[in-house]
Protein backbone atom coordinates (compact mmCIF):
# COMPACT_ATOMS: atom_id res chain seq x y z
CA UNK A 1 0.00 0.00 0.00
CA UNK A 2 2.45 2.48 0.72
CA UNK A 3 4.37 1.81 -2.24
CA UNK A 4 1.00 2.71 -4.01
CA UNK A 5 1.08 5.44 -2.29
CA UNK A 6 4.69 6.63 -3.32
CA UNK A 7 3.92 6.15 -6.57
CA UNK A 8 0.04 7.55 -7.42
CA UNK A 9 1.66 10.48 -8.51
CA UNK A 10 3.90 9.64 -11.13
CA UNK A 11 0.88 7.15 -12.26
CA UNK A 12 -2.09 10.67 -12.26
CA UNK A 13 0.86 12.62 -13.86
CA UNK A 14 1.28 9.67 -16.97
CA UNK A 15 -2.74 9.32 -17.18
CA UNK A 16 -2.44 12.88 -18.24
CA UNK A 17 0.04 12.62 -20.63
CA UNK A 18 -2.10 9.85 -22.05
CA UNK A 19 -5.40 11.99 -22.07
CA UNK A 20 -3.24 14.82 -23.83
CA UNK A 21 -1.97 12.75 -26.58
CA UNK A 22 -5.19 10.46 -26.58
CA UNK A 23 -7.34 13.53 -27.44
CA UNK A 24 -4.75 14.67 -29.66
CA UNK A 25 -4.46 17.82 -27.65
CA UNK A 26 -0.70 18.48 -28.42
CA UNK A 27 -1.68 19.22 -31.90
CA UNK A 28 -2.96 22.57 -31.39
CA UNK A 29 0.69 23.35 -29.80
CA UNK A 30 1.93 25.28 -32.43
CA UNK A 31 2.03 28.37 -34.46
CA UNK A 32 -0.86 28.25 -36.73
CA UNK A 33 -3.06 27.89 -33.65
CA UNK A 34 -2.30 31.15 -33.37
CA UNK A 35 -2.53 32.34 -36.80
CA UNK A 36 -6.20 30.61 -36.92
CA UNK A 37 -7.73 31.51 -33.77
CA UNK A 38 -5.64 34.74 -32.77
CA UNK A 39 -8.06 37.61 -32.82
CA UNK A 40 -11.00 35.26 -31.35
CA UNK A 41 -8.07 34.69 -28.17
CA UNK A 42 -7.80 38.83 -28.14
CA UNK A 43 -11.56 39.46 -28.42
CA UNK A 44 -12.05 36.97 -24.88
CA UNK A 45 -8.81 38.18 -23.31
CA UNK A 46 -9.98 41.89 -23.91
CA UNK A 47 -13.47 40.95 -22.47
CA UNK A 48 -11.93 38.19 -19.64
CA UNK A 49 -8.53 39.82 -18.72
CA UNK A 50 -8.56 38.06 -15.58
CA UNK A 51 -9.72 34.93 -16.09
CA UNK A 52 -8.04 34.80 -19.36
CA UNK A 53 -4.54 34.99 -17.66
CA UNK A 54 -5.65 32.68 -14.96
CA UNK A 55 -6.11 29.89 -17.27
CA UNK A 56 -3.48 30.22 -19.67
CA UNK A 57 -1.40 30.04 -16.55
CA UNK A 58 -3.57 27.33 -15.25
CA UNK A 59 -2.75 25.29 -19.07
CA UNK A 60 0.67 26.38 -18.96
CA UNK A 61 1.47 24.91 -15.14
CA UNK A 62 -0.51 21.29 -16.72
CA UNK A 63 1.18 21.10 -19.81
CA UNK A 64 4.60 21.86 -18.11
CA UNK A 65 4.39 19.29 -15.23
CA UNK A 66 3.08 16.78 -18.29
CA UNK A 67 6.17 16.83 -20.13
CA UNK A 68 4.16 17.36 -23.52
CA UNK A 69 6.60 18.74 -26.35
CA UNK A 70 5.55 22.48 -27.86
CA UNK A 71 4.82 24.00 -24.60
CA UNK A 72 7.51 27.36 -25.82
CA UNK A 73 4.26 27.77 -28.33
CA UNK A 74 1.86 28.96 -25.24
CA UNK A 75 4.87 31.21 -23.99
CA UNK A 76 4.23 33.03 -27.48
CA UNK A 77 0.54 32.89 -27.36
CA UNK A 78 0.86 34.51 -24.19
CA UNK A 79 3.06 37.26 -25.30
CA UNK A 80 0.71 37.59 -28.30
CA UNK A 81 -2.01 38.13 -25.33
CA UNK A 82 -0.60 40.03 -22.63
CA UNK A 83 2.76 41.57 -23.58
CA UNK A 84 6.10 40.73 -22.91
CA UNK A 85 5.92 41.69 -19.29
CA UNK A 86 2.56 40.24 -18.21
CA UNK A 87 2.98 37.08 -19.88
CA UNK A 88 6.50 36.81 -19.01
CA UNK A 89 6.16 36.95 -15.65
CA UNK A 90 2.59 35.06 -15.31
CA UNK A 91 4.06 31.83 -17.34
CA UNK A 92 7.06 31.70 -15.33
CA UNK A 93 5.45 31.57 -12.81
CA UNK A 94 3.13 28.78 -14.18
CA UNK A 95 6.22 27.12 -15.39
CA UNK A 96 7.61 27.23 -11.88
CA UNK A 97 4.28 25.41 -10.61
CA UNK A 98 4.64 22.58 -13.40
CA UNK A 99 8.37 22.15 -12.20
CA UNK A 100 6.95 21.62 -8.66
CA UNK A 101 4.71 19.07 -9.91
CA UNK A 102 7.44 17.01 -11.33
CA UNK A 103 9.29 17.70 -8.74
CA UNK A 104 7.05 16.58 -6.30
CA UNK A 105 6.18 13.53 -8.49
CA UNK A 106 9.76 12.63 -8.58
CA UNK A 107 10.57 13.00 -4.94
CA UNK A 108 7.24 11.23 -3.74
CA UNK A 109 8.58 8.28 -6.21
CA UNK A 110 12.29 7.91 -5.71
CA UNK A 111 13.60 11.11 -3.95
CA UNK A 112 13.09 10.35 -0.26
CA UNK A 113 14.52 5.98 -0.57
CA UNK A 114 17.59 7.50 -2.79
CA UNK A 115 17.94 10.62 -0.14
CA UNK A 116 18.06 7.99 2.76
CA UNK A 117 20.07 5.93 0.59
CA UNK A 118 22.69 8.39 -0.13
CA UNK A 119 22.75 9.07 3.50
CA UNK A 120 23.40 5.65 4.69
CA UNK A 121 25.84 4.77 3.01
CA UNK A 122 27.96 8.60 3.06
CA UNK A 123 29.57 7.95 -0.42
CA UNK A 124 29.90 10.06 -3.52
CA UNK A 125 25.75 10.27 -3.78
CA UNK A 126 26.28 11.59 -0.25
CA UNK A 127 28.77 13.88 -1.20
CA UNK A 128 26.97 15.08 -4.27
CA UNK A 129 23.39 15.89 -2.27
CA UNK A 130 25.24 18.06 0.24
CA UNK A 131 27.22 20.27 -2.16
CA UNK A 132 23.55 20.92 -4.05
CA UNK A 133 22.03 21.83 -0.73
CA UNK A 134 25.18 24.10 0.32
CA UNK A 135 24.64 25.93 -3.22
CA UNK A 136 21.23 24.67 -4.63
CA UNK A 137 19.67 27.90 -5.39
CA UNK A 138 23.27 28.55 -8.24
CA UNK A 139 23.18 25.25 -9.16
CA UNK A 140 19.34 25.81 -10.18
CA UNK A 141 19.82 29.74 -11.19
CA UNK A 142 22.92 28.62 -13.95
CA UNK A 143 20.62 25.73 -14.81
CA UNK A 144 17.16 27.44 -15.96
CA UNK A 145 19.56 30.12 -17.47
CA UNK A 146 21.37 27.91 -19.35
CA UNK A 147 18.05 26.68 -22.03
CA UNK A 148 19.96 24.64 -23.42
CA UNK A 149 20.01 22.25 -20.60
CA UNK A 150 16.84 20.11 -20.57
CA UNK A 151 14.16 21.74 -18.01
CA UNK A 152 12.42 18.31 -17.01
CA UNK A 153 15.84 16.53 -16.17
CA UNK A 154 16.50 19.50 -13.46
CA UNK A 155 13.18 18.90 -12.17
CA UNK A 156 13.07 15.43 -11.80
CA UNK A 157 17.48 15.33 -10.40
CA UNK A 158 16.40 18.07 -8.01
CA UNK A 159 13.24 15.97 -6.96
CA UNK A 160 15.41 12.94 -6.95
CA UNK A 161 17.80 14.47 -4.98
CA UNK A 162 15.29 15.85 -2.71
CA UNK A 163 16.73 19.72 -2.87
CA UNK A 164 15.91 22.52 -0.93
CA UNK A 165 12.22 23.52 -1.53
CA UNK A 166 12.71 27.22 -1.03
CA UNK A 167 15.86 28.16 -2.74
CA UNK A 168 15.34 25.84 -5.88
CA UNK A 169 11.70 27.87 -5.99
CA UNK A 170 13.16 31.24 -6.04
CA UNK A 171 16.01 30.34 -8.61
CA UNK A 172 13.49 28.79 -10.84
CA UNK A 173 11.07 31.80 -11.23
CA UNK A 174 14.48 34.14 -11.33
CA UNK A 175 16.04 31.93 -13.73
CA UNK A 176 12.66 31.40 -15.86
CA UNK A 177 11.93 35.28 -16.31
CA UNK A 178 15.06 36.57 -18.80
CA UNK A 179 13.71 33.57 -21.32
CA UNK A 180 9.91 33.80 -20.95
CA UNK A 181 10.37 37.81 -21.14
CA UNK A 182 12.51 37.36 -24.52
CA UNK A 183 9.95 34.94 -25.79
CA UNK A 184 6.79 36.49 -24.86
CA UNK A 185 8.26 39.72 -26.66
CA UNK A 186 8.40 37.65 -30.16
CA UNK A 187 5.01 36.71 -29.49
CA UNK A 188 3.51 40.64 -28.98
CA UNK A 189 5.25 41.35 -31.99
CA UNK A 190 3.11 38.80 -33.37
CA UNK A 191 0.58 40.54 -33.12
CA UNK A 192 1.22 43.53 -35.12
CA UNK A 193 2.86 41.31 -38.11
CA UNK A 194 -0.59 39.32 -38.33
CA UNK A 195 -2.43 42.38 -38.72
CA UNK A 196 -0.54 43.10 -41.67
CA UNK A 197 -0.22 39.64 -42.97
CA UNK A 198 -2.58 37.16 -41.74
CA UNK A 199 -0.80 34.42 -43.40
CA UNK A 200 2.89 34.42 -43.00
CA UNK A 201 5.92 32.32 -43.28
CA UNK A 202 6.45 31.27 -40.07
CA UNK A 203 9.96 29.96 -41.00
CA UNK A 204 11.09 33.34 -42.41
CA UNK A 205 9.12 35.47 -39.79
CA UNK A 206 11.22 33.95 -37.25
CA UNK A 207 14.46 34.48 -39.08
CA UNK A 208 13.53 38.20 -38.12
CA UNK A 209 13.91 37.82 -34.93
CA UNK A 210 17.35 37.95 -34.41
CA UNK A 211 18.26 39.99 -31.60
CA UNK A 212 16.23 38.58 -29.25
CA UNK A 213 17.24 35.42 -30.18
CA UNK A 214 20.63 36.65 -29.64
CA UNK A 215 19.49 37.02 -26.26
CA UNK A 216 18.49 33.78 -25.59
CA UNK A 217 22.44 32.47 -27.10
CA UNK A 218 23.63 35.05 -23.93
CA UNK A 219 21.10 33.24 -21.48
CA UNK A 220 22.35 30.04 -22.75
CA UNK A 221 25.88 30.56 -22.44
CA UNK A 222 27.28 33.71 -21.08
CA UNK A 223 25.03 34.19 -18.00
CA UNK A 224 25.98 31.05 -16.59
CA UNK A 225 29.08 31.54 -16.84
CA UNK A 226 29.21 34.79 -14.91
CA UNK A 227 27.12 33.29 -12.58
CA UNK A 228 30.16 30.55 -11.93
CA UNK A 229 32.38 33.27 -11.84
CA UNK A 230 30.75 35.42 -8.77
CA UNK A 231 29.91 32.35 -7.38
CA UNK A 232 33.86 31.47 -6.93
CA UNK A 233 34.53 34.66 -6.19
CA UNK A 234 32.00 34.63 -2.74
CA UNK A 235 33.07 31.37 -2.11
CA UNK A 236 36.72 32.67 -2.06
CA UNK A 237 35.52 36.06 -0.12
CA UNK A 238 34.39 33.49 2.26
CA UNK A 239 36.97 31.50 2.72
CA UNK A 240 39.20 34.73 4.02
Amino acid sequence: MDRFKRFLPLILLAGVVALIFAMGWNRYLSLDTIRVHGQDFRAFTADHYIVSLLILMALFAVLTASVVPGVFFVTITAGYLFGPWVGGVSTSIAATTGALIVYAVARSALGEALRRKAERDAGLMQRVCAAIDRDTFWYVLASRLAVVVPFHMINIAAGVMAVRLTPYTVATVIGLLPAHIIYCWIGARLNTLLATDPDPDFQALFGQFWAPMAGVFVLAVILPLGLKTLQTALARRRAI
